[in-house]
């Protein structure tokens, strides 16, 4: 019978943070290259946020390229005003894996604290299927398409919902693809640096 898991990272809230990032719930610590989110060398996000915001899709890697660099990647977060969270707490794996379509989410994040430690927060971006369900579980909006958004209010306070397409390799498409998607929510939320092509 499988165990319930609960989340084994604290939840990445700089207090200047204009964007939250959401997304189900971390691997299994054996697939992990760093002990933060998206720790999987298999997963994109980090090549994609090096290709957007560096111009490098191997920037946020360590020298060795064998792991992501934590450190760099949390500073990175903080400057750029970017919080990381996920929709679940805690999560039955029906399978041996990070598939989302294998996760039963037994507990949710509790939204309400979350959001209260993050008072500049205009944004919220789900990156997969699961963590938008989810999320959409405890707000009152529509679901949008993958790049799109739409907006809706919690707690008193407005925010824009970004649908994001998920930044794993499961997800079959190539990492320009998304890191094209990407760019249109950060361009939408002016969080994007003018790059030395860009001009």
């Amino acid at each position: 019978m499988p165990v319930s898991e609960l989340h084994p990272l604290p939840f990445f809230l700089p207090p200047e943070a204009r964007l939250l990032m959401l997304g189900s719930f971390p691997p299994k610590p054996n697939r992990w290259s760093m002990p933060f989110f998206y720790p999987n060398l298999q997963n994109d996000m980090w090549r994609i946020m090096g290709v957007l915001f560096f111009g490098d899709k191997d920037h946020l890697l360590t020298p060795d390229r064998k792991a992501f660099d934590q450190n760099r990647i949390q500073a990175f977060c903080t400057e750029h005003g970017i919080a990381l969270g996920d929709t679940a707490t805690e999560v039955i794996r029906l399978k041996d894996n990070a598939s989302d379509q294998f996760l039963e989410v037994v507990a949710r994040i509790d939204l309400k604290e979350t959001l209260a430690q993050l008072p500049r927060l205009q944004a919220i971006v789900t990156t997969g299927q699961k963590a938008t369900d989810t999320l959409l579980s405890l707000i009152d909006a529509p679901e949008p398409a993958i790049g799109s958004s739409t907006t809706f209010r919690f707690d008193g306070r407005t925010f824009t919902l970004f649908r994001m397409p998920s930044s794993s390799r499961a997800y079959p498409k190539p990492l320009m693809e998304k890191a094209a998607v990407y760019r249109t929510m950060f361009e939408k939320l002016g969080m994007l640096p003018a790059l030395p092509s860009d001009r």
